[in-house]
């Protein structure tokens, strides 16, 4: 497994990928148009544009020259790293690929100084059991309205880089 910066030519594997999963990873806790909003939304190219000359680092995960999965992160404290984004194609879940990026993660923040990954997960998604198994922790719930009459009702999740050593 390789991990390599994500580049603007990347966007389109990036909407592919999400695409691909967020069906499978939502159909039972949004409905169809919200998940239609939500990916334009989010991965818009435009959006994907922006964030990736911004301060949030995307990264591929790569496996036999094939992007199966992305994950986004920025460092929005001297102390602090936010989760943004781990996506994986749904024909890899279940292989590991999740924990080599958590694995990732954490040594990214280290690197960097930092002593807390954050992310938000929805609340009904089988995610929370996979970040709770990597050491993160329910710190708070958070729900947050995206327009359109849609919101996200989410866990924020902590991990403590001082204590996952």
């Amino acid at each position: 497994m390789q991990f390599r910066k994500a580049v603007i030519s990347d966007i389109p594997v990036i909407q592919k990928i999400a695409k691909k999963a967020w069906r499978p990873t939502y159909s039972n806790i949004l409905s169809e148009e919200q998940t239609i909003y939500m990916l334009d939304m989010m991965y818009g190219t435009e959006v994907l544009m922006n964030q990736i000359n911004s301060q949030v680092e995307f990264f591929l995960a790569i496996e036999a020259d094939q992007a199966i999965g992305y994950f986004a992160m920025e460092i929005t404290e001297p102390s602090k790293m936010k989760l943004h984004k781990i996506y994986l194609d749904p024909d890899q879940k279940s292989k590991g690929v999740g924990s080599q990026i958590i694995t990732f993660i954490k040594e990214f923040g280290i690197q960097a100084g930092v002593k807390q990954i954050e992310l938000n997960v929805n609340k009904s998604n089988s995610a929370v059991q996979f970040y709770e198994k990597m050491g993160f922790l329910r710190a708070k719930e958070m729900v947050l309205d995206i327009g359109n009459g849609y919101v996200m009702d989410d866990y924020v999740m902590q991990l403590n880089l001082e204590s996952a050593q």
